[in-house]
């Protein structure tokens, strides 16, 4: 990447702007990294597209995920992080200092990368799924489940994550309608077991969900059709969780940094190190197990002690 103008030099550059870049940004500014958040094309995060969240510890009353997002973007900057909005376009972690590109445009270099892209969720694509998402639709069950106790839910997904997550909402739930598409799981007969045995879910082979029904303002109900003999059926249920997968947010990387068969970035043990010197990794971009947004954060706290350590050890040519 050639750079023909006078370039911004960073200590620590945070890529992302969620749970787990915001808690990065706080401790980098606290030990005086002096902290530069981009945002990405969505300011906060997953987070922005949620409710409420009643499950991140010190919001005893629960919190909106737009506020709470804003509640940790004022947190850093109180102690120095500047804050900017705009999209990574390229990086050059070629050499010892990172060559970083911004909106096709800007260029910058930085001692140290902390990634905090996330993951997006992967949905149906219909258009009534997107008109009730966070009004009865959501893509995670540990997160919103809790809402639905005692009421009629449906589920889409035929791997683990689903299984587990229907058998999740199960103890919650008065009943939980899966739609499985094929004539059988792709989860592991551990979890196939599971779901079988547990009598509060029902299972509807060869089914896809064709439309999230409403009354204009939450969910009522779900159309169901069966794609072997487009025969159609409405269930009653309140809330309609999506268990299709996840997608890290990672094309930038692609051949740059180590990753999973699915795009996860790879981190080493117990660290959010990269395979690269000075490029750290946190949140839902290297986590595909718990995806949560306390655990977010706990690992933007990681790698921001690491860049601090990474620094300190170079400095005194360790």
């Amino acid at each position: 990447m050639e750079f023909k103008q006078e370039v911004e030099h960073i200590q620590c550059l945070i890529i992302g702007s969620g749970p787990a870049g915001y808690t990065a940004a706080i401790y980098a500014a606290r030990a005086d990294m002096k902290p530069v958040v981009y945002t990405g094309i969505v300011p906060g995060g997953q987070l922005t597209q949620t409710t409420e969240v009643d499950n991140f510890p010190g919001y005893p009353k629960g919190i909106t995920g737009p506020v709470m997002m804003e509640d940790l973007r004022e947190q850093a900057e109180r102690f120095g992080t500047s804050v900017r909005f705009g999209y990574v376009t390229k990086v050059d972690f070629t050499g010892e200092v990172h060559r970083i590109e911004i909106d096709g445009t800007v260029q910058v270099t930085a001692d140290t990368v902390i990634i905090a892209t996330g993951a997006t969720a992967k949905w149906l694509g219909l258009e009534s799924e997107q008109k009730y998402n966070g009004f009865g639709v959501s893509a995670c069950a540990v997160c919103d489940g809790f809402f639905f106790k005692n009421q009629e839910v449906a589920i889409v997904g035929a791997g683990d994550t689903a299984a587990e997550e229907a058998t999740y909402l199960a103890k919650l739930c008065s009943k939980v309608h899966m739609l499985v598409r094929r004539d059988e799981f792709r989860a592991s007969k551990a979890m196939v077991h599971r779901v079988m045995n547990t009598p509060n879910i029902e299972v509807h082979y060869n089914s896809e969900a064709k439309e999230v029904l409403g009354d204009g303002q939450v969910v009522t109900g779900i159309r169901v059709i069966n794609n072997k003999d487009q025969s159609e059926k409405d269930l009653e249920v309140t809330g309609f969780f999506v268990a299709i997968g996840h997608k890290p947010n990672t094309e930038l990387f692609t051949g740059v940094l180590d990753m999973d068969e699915t795009g996860y970035l790879i981190t080493k043990p117990d660290s959010t190190a990269t395979n690269i010197p000075g490029v750290f990794a946190c949140g839902d971009v290297q986590d595909n197990v718990f995806r949560q947004a306390i655990t977010a954060a706990g690992t933007g706290c990681m790698a921001a002690l690491e860049a601090e350590r990474y620094l300190a050890a170079r400095e005194s040519g360790e």
